[in-house]
């Protein structure tokens, strides 16, 4: 009997206790564990095991930009504001870095491209969501700092720094650790980048598009939501 209750209250509180877009959001990560589930003991492979892990980084910036909207003294606190958000800016990335694991398509040999496909497009596609309501949650945050300034000064910068995060992840291969493990190897490449940016003509034009294409679905998320929202 204790053991019932005791799971009663766990699905309280992955669940129930959730807003509906996050009970939404946990229904859509089980589908994508289902799928991975069945594509092991389907294959005997574990090819896309890397899937939940990149899921799980999206889940931090999240976490702490709940965390943030609901304590306003760490807001206030200057030193835990600026703590928070710096470990904010430096996860965010991951959460839209996953549409780039499209690439790993082409591993796509022992089960039906469109299964894989739909598996990894999945896992994607909770990951931009989870970025998304994220900076939408530190947009809230900054804005409120930020007074009447327009908040396109903070939306874009960040979304420049999510998709240059996101080439240093894909093809400069260093990850969010590599900052404190790392530094200086991290740091050395993307100096040599701005060091001489015409030789790296092809980093730059990845980011800005990458930027700007992340920007604008943040943007029409945003729009499309707030317009169903005044005509409910």
């Amino acid at each position: 009997m204790l053991s019932r209750f005791k799971n009663i209250s766990f699905l309280q509180t992955i669940y129930f206790s959730r807003t509906e877009v996050e009970r939404l959001l946990v229904l859509s990560s089980l589908f994508n564990f289902l799928m991975l589930a069945i594509r092991i003991i389907a294959t005997q492979g574990l090819v896309f095991l890397f899937l939940p892990w990149n899921l799980f980084l999206a889940f931090v910036p999240y976490y702490l930009a709940k965390k943030l909207t609901l304590n306003s003294a760490w807001i206030e606190n200057k030193l835990k504001f600026a703590i928070a958000f710096l470990g904010w800016l430096l996860f965010i990335p991951n959460s839209f870095y996953i549409l780039t694991d499209l690439y790993h398509l082409e591993l796509s040999k022992d089960s039906p491209r469109w299964f894989d496909l739909t598996l990894i497009f999945s896992f994607a596609w909770n990951g931009m969501l989870l970025g998304i309501l994220s900076v939408r949650k530190m947009e809230i945050v900054v804005g409120s700092l930020l007074k009447n300034r327009n908040i396109l000064f903070f939306l874009y910068p960040v979304m420049w720094l999510i998709a240059f995060g996101i080439y240093i992840g894909r093809y400069l291969r260093f990850n969010t650790w590599d900052v404190l493990t790392n530094p200086f190897s991290l740091f050395a490449e993307t100096g040599e980048m701005f060091m001489n940016p015409f030789k790296y003509t092809y980093a730059w034009g990845m980011i800005f598009c990458f930027s700007i294409f992340i920007t604008l679905v943040y943007l029409s998320i945003k729009r499309s939501a707030i317009h169903f929202q005044k005509n409910l």
